[in-house]
């Protein structure tokens, strides 16, 4: 989680990736192996309510997949702060695990590093790994939540990571999909 010099390092593989809303001294690509990214939390404060739940993204276990994404390197000095939004943020309804994995960073393929990340828990109510994309795309087309639209959350997270060359082809389809919902609607 924090290296030989007290920074803090964290994974960021969505909505952190366009808003991290910390300080970040410095950002790599990264891989991170055993999880891939996925629609498979419901989200009733974010981006959906109880009501009507939205969906966001959560990492995912899975043998021999891989999620790539950014390594935010903070500052020492910022790290209680920073770990203390994080907390704030991502741990909102305990769906989400609080841990520490290692990552490759693709610029220096052979530093592994321990990075703190949030992972779904895939027994907590709000998981949602059962949703083809088709649903998905339904679901995230019609909510809204406390801070914006579905489809916003989408939007972002897909043009970021085609901006880094991390395109990611279940998004890619995603974003044509609710696209072509929202236009019908």
């Amino acid at each position: 989680m924090t290296d030989d010099g007290g920074d803090l390092w964290v994974f960021g593989y969505g909505s952190l990736l366009w808003n991290p809303g910390f300080p970040v001294a410095e950002a790599r690509v990264a891989r991170l192996h055993g999880w891939h990214r996925s629609f498979c939390m419901s989200s009733i404060h974010h981006r959906g309510t109880p009501e009507r739940p939205g969906l966001v993204l959560a990492l995912d276990a899975a043998d021999g997949a891989h999620c790539d994404g950014l390594a935010f390197r903070v500052e020492g000095k910022y790290a209680p702060e920073t770990l203390d939004y994080l907390r704030e943020r991502e741990l909102i309804s305990s769906a989400y695990l609080e841990t520490r994995t290692e990552v490759v960073f693709r610029d220096c393929g052979t530093w592994q590093g321990q990075v703190l990340t949030y992972v779904i828990d895939p027994t907590h109510e709000q998981y949602r790994g059962d949703l083809d994309l088709e649903s998905q795309a339904r679901i995230i087309a019609a909510a809204t939540g406390g801070r914006g639209p579905n489809d916003e959350y989408l939007y972002n997270t897909a043009s970021h990571l085609a901006e880094l060359g991390l395109a990611d082809a279940d998004l890619d389809w995603l974003v044509a999909r609710v696209q072509a919902l929202t236009a019908a609607a």
